[in-house]
């Protein structure tokens, strides 16, 4: 009885030995099952964070390609050289109109205060009783002296010359000043040819050229 007993506790003890390592081999099999569930969880979500990644960055490539007119190839690296390409086209223009913007402004502002000191010009005349004059005496029968008060406005006077010079008429010994808004010009006058100079008809050909100077200005 006593041996069978024993006998009956070895055999249980072996029963429980294998048991036991069936529950561990069981227990590792389940862990590694674990483990390589996680591992395939972690691997997918990977690809697809990646997936999504290429698939964003695929559709920047296509709105940059779409609104930029320089495409030298559709491949990825030459679409990102393409687009830093025109920005930097883009801002040489920004830099070169930046530049005509300024240069425009410069120039109102310098019309603006020719316009004023015109302004101011006309009314100082006014106030100090100055009008507009041609004034002609005969110094021999090819010379002429004259004086001249015109408005004291941009391009007048270089004008002026122009004028006479397209007439054939040549300045000697020219004077030239301003005063209270006004040109005060005195000069000596003679026709380039050497021909005789008549007082009233150099007078009303000088008269008509500063009336004609005038109407053009205003």
């Amino acid at each position: 009885m006593e041996y069978q007993d024993e006998d009956h506790l070895c055999f249980t003890m072996e029963e429980f030995a294998l048991a036991t390592e069936n529950v561990s081999s069981r227990q590792r099999m389940s862990r590694k099952r674990n483990y390589d569930d996680d591992t395939r969880v972690y691997k997918s979500k990977n690809l697809e964070i990646e997936r999504r990644r290429r698939e964003k960055l695929s559709t920047r490539l296509l709105m940059l390609r779409s609104i930029n007119p320089i495409i030298t190839n559709m491949n990825r690296g030459t679409i990102i050289v393409d687009a830093i390409t025109y920005i930097e086209k883009l801002q040489h223009e920004v830099q070169r109109l930046s530049q005509e913007l300024h240069q425009l402004e410069a120039t109102s502002e310098k019309t603006a205060e020719a316009k004023v000191d015109e302004i101011d010009a006309v009314e100082d005349m006014k106030h100090w009783g100055i009008q507009a004059e041609v004034r002609v005496a005969q110094i021999d029968e090819n010379k002429l002296w004259v004086k001249i008060i015109i408005e004291k406005k941009r391009g007048r006077f270089s004008k002026l010359m122009e004028a006479l010079n397209n007439f054939g008429i040549e300045l000697i010994d020219t004077n030239f000043t301003t005063t209270k808004g006004a040109f005060l010009i005195t000069s000596c006058i003679q026709v380039k040819d050497g021909e005789r100079l008549e007082i009233h008809q150099s007078k009303s050909l000088l008269q008509e050229i500063i009336n004609d100077i005038s109407s053009k200005s205003e």
